[in-house]
Parts: C-alpha cells; sequence; structure tokens
C-alpha cells in the first residue's frame, strides 16, 4: 500500500523536496535574469555578451569538475558537446527575443515549456500524460497569463516569435539531457563543462558575423555592466545549468520543467522589488494560481512509489555522480 512517505520520497529515504528546492532557486535567479539582460543586450551584443558570460563560467565550472573532466570517455564528451550546442540555441533565441519583446509577453511565452515537455516527454515514452498533471500545468500557464499581462497585452512581435522557439528549444535540451543512454553515469559537473565548451565554440563561430565583437563589448563594460555580466555567468548559467542536469536525472523531466516554470513568477516578483512594477489584481491573482498549479503539478510528477522504493542502483554515488535510472516506467530515459 502506498504511503505519503513513500509519495515523497526517493531511493534511500531521500525526500524530494532536498530536489526539488535547487531548481527552484534555478527559477528565482533565471527570473532575475531579465533585469540584468536587458541592461547588457543589444541586437548587435547578443552573441558577444553569450561568449563573455561563458567564458567567465566556464574555468570556474572546470575548477569544480575537477578530476571528473578526464574521466570522460569519447562518447560522453561527444553526447556533452551536442547538448552544448542545444544549450547555445536555446539561450541566442532567448536573449534575441527578450531584446525584442517586453519582459512580461517573454516570462509568458518560455513558461510554454511547462506544456512542451510533458507532451514530448509522453511521445517519447508512449505514456500519456496524467490528466492531474495537465491540468496543475494548464492552471500555472493560465496563472502566468494573468501575472505577466496583469496591465494588458502586448501586440505580438518577432520577439514573441523567438520566445516560442526558445521554449520549445529548452524542451527538447531538457529531454536530450534526460534520455541519452551515454550520460546516465556520468558526472554532472564534468558534463556541464563539456557543454559550456560545446555553447562557447558556437558562440565563437557566430562572433565574426556579429556587428561587434567580444573584445569590445568587453572594454566597453562599466564595472556594474561586469557586475550584471557576473551574475548572468556564475549564477544563470554556472549554477543554473548544473542544478537541471542533476536534478533532471534525479526526478522526471516534467517535474523539473514545471518547477522552472515559476520563473515567471519570480521575474514579476523581482520586477516588482526592484523594478518598480505593477502587476495589479489580476497579476496577483495569477501569482496564487502559479503556486497552486506548481504544488500540485509537483505531486502529479512525481515518480511512482514502486520506482521510488525499488533497487538502489538509481541512487546517485556518493562521488556526486548521476544515477542510472530504472526504467522508462518511471519516465526515465530508455534510449
Amino acid at each position: 500500500m502506498t504511503t505519503a512517505t513513500s509519495r515523497t520520497t526517493r531511493p534511500g529515504n531521500r525526500p524530494l523536496w532536498l530536489i526539488d528546492v535547487p531548481v527552484v532557486l534555478v527559477a528565482v535567479v533565471w527570473g532575475s535574469s531579465y533585469l540584468a539582460a536587458k541592461e547588457l543586450a543589444t541586437t548587435s551584443t547578443v552573441i558577444a555578451l553569450l561568449l563573455l558570460r561563458f567564458l567567465v563560467a566556464t574555468p570556474v565550472m572546470a575548477v569544480v569538475a575537477g578530476r571528473g573532466i578526464t574521466r570522460l570517455s569519447a562518447r560522453e564528451i561527444g553526447a556533452g558537446a551536442v547538448l552544448g550546442m542545444l544549450l547555445s540555441g536555446v539561450l541566442v533565441l532567448e536573449t534575441f527575443g527578450v531584446v525584442h519583446t517586453s519582459a512580461t509577453n517573454a516570462g509568458l511565452i518560455i513558461s510554454l515549456t511547462m506544456i512542451f515537455t510533458p507532451l514530448a516527454e509522453s511521445v517519447a515514452t508512449r505514456t500519456r500524460p496524467t490528466g492531474a498533471f495537465l491540468g496543475a500545468a494548464a492552471l500555472s500557464v493560465t496563472g502566468v497569463a494573468l501575472l505577466t499581462q496583469g496591465s494588458g497585452f502586448t501586440t505580438p512581435s518577432s520577439g514573441d516569435l523567438l520566445m516560442l522557439l526558445a521554449a520549445v528549444a529548452r524542451t527538447v535540451h531538457v529531454m536530450a539531457m534526460s534520455r541519452m543512454k551515454s550520460l546516465r553515469s556520468t558526472d554532472s559537473g564534468a558534463l556541464t563543462v563539456v557543454q559550456f565548451l560545446g555553447a562557447i565554440a558556437v558562440f565563437a563561430l557566430a562572433s565574426p558575423f556579429a556587428a561587434v565583437s567580444p573584445v569590445d563589448v568587453a572594454a566597453a563594460y562599466s564595472p556594474q555592466q561586469w557586475t550584471a555580466l557576473l551574475y548572468l555567468a556564475l549564477m544563470c548559467t554556472l549554477f543554473a545549468f548544473f542544478v537541471q542536469m542533476w536534478a533532471v536525472r534525479r526526478t522526471s523531466p516534467s517535474r523539473v520543467s514545471l518547477l522552472l516554470g515559476t520563473e515567471p513568477l519570480w521575474a514579476a516578483v523581482i520586477g516588482v522589488a526592484a523594478g518598480g512594477d505593477r502587476p495589479g489584481l489580476l497579476g496577483a491573482a495569477g501569482a496564487v494560481l502559479v503556486l497552486i498549479g506548481t504544488t500540485w503539478g509537483r505531486q502529479a510528477a512525481a515518480p511512482p512509489a514502486a520506482a521510488e522504493n525499488g533497487p538502489t542502483e538509481g541512487e546517485p554515488a556518493a562521488d556526486g555522480t548521476a544515477p542510472q535510472p530504472a526504467g522508462a516506467a518511471q519516465g526515465a530515459p530508455s534510449a
């Protein structure tokens, strides 16, 4: 018989909230990234900004990863490089999108990842998302719509389309991390370094075609702008993507995506506290719906009790390496 404890713990009696909390913190820092990106990015400096961001983050991540990098196989390096290219696509679309649309529209549209991911996961595993999860996701998206558009809708723009494509790209990136068989037991830190290097390669190749070089952008930045860049590099990049990759292999892509989908809520909170935004009554109602929807969705997306209390080979090793998923029935990768 399933107990309340079994529904909220992983193998080894590890509570799921220990995985959820770092993912929510990622949503918080990503929500705060809109202000930093708005301050730093223009159409001509997007590629330079992203290259600088990853050039700062990668050496720090390499130190954190340590000897794990040298233990990577050629297959793992290749898979990590593919993830890095996907990651670069996500960030290019998101950053150009933020430049060409409002922060409110960006927050609303990127939240559609909450819908795209469980649908993609259901196709990949040939299972149907539960009605409870879809209901929770729909409630969350409705809340995001009220939250981000409480002051009225703006006319759709090219930036809106870019953010829609970014939501699709985010879904592909999350699903790829979850389902790449060669990465099931790979050290998360080492794999993050390879991802970052793959993204750097893409940005470096694109830099000659950009209007402004990274060197010129770096030289023109004020101390305040460098502070914002360091925040984007260390928190919104280094911390965020390491935690995302660590969490998605210890729970389900849908659960991680739903928690990351609270990003617009935190963007609104930070906008009110630091940017002077006023969401109004509709926005406040939307915030409540987001909280209710994500709480409901976390419960709906929790791995089945049988999986949670099953073989311990799905549990992370003591050295921090990723778990070996127990099987597709949990929503874990099967290919």
